[in-house]
């Protein structure tokens, strides 16, 4: 179980898809939605990285954010590679 890919949900990359093409989106959306975007399909091997991921937790943070960038970062920070200790 601890190996098991996780990807974006269609619901999810729909709503990424909607944050890159928004022009009034941020920065820190923008890179949260197009990790969400690159993770999904069922060939997808990637993880979030790190700065991505810092990014992802700043949307969600933000009291500003819409509700599709919030989808769409938190997808991608629950695909954030977990470092092994």
């Amino acid at each position: 179980m601890a190996n098991e890919k996780k990807q974006t949900s269609e619901k999810a990359a729909s709503a990424a898809s909607k944050v890159l093409r928004d022009g009034r989106t941020s920065d820190d959306s923008k890179s949260a939605g197009g990790s969400a975007l690159s993770q999904a399909g069922k060939k997808s091997n990637k993880t979030t990285g790190g700065k991505a991921a810092e990014k992802a937790s700043k949307v969600l943070q933000s009291g500003d954010t819409g509700k599709k960038s919030k989808k769409a970062a938190a997808s991608a920070l629950s695909q954030k590679k977990t470092s092994k200790k």
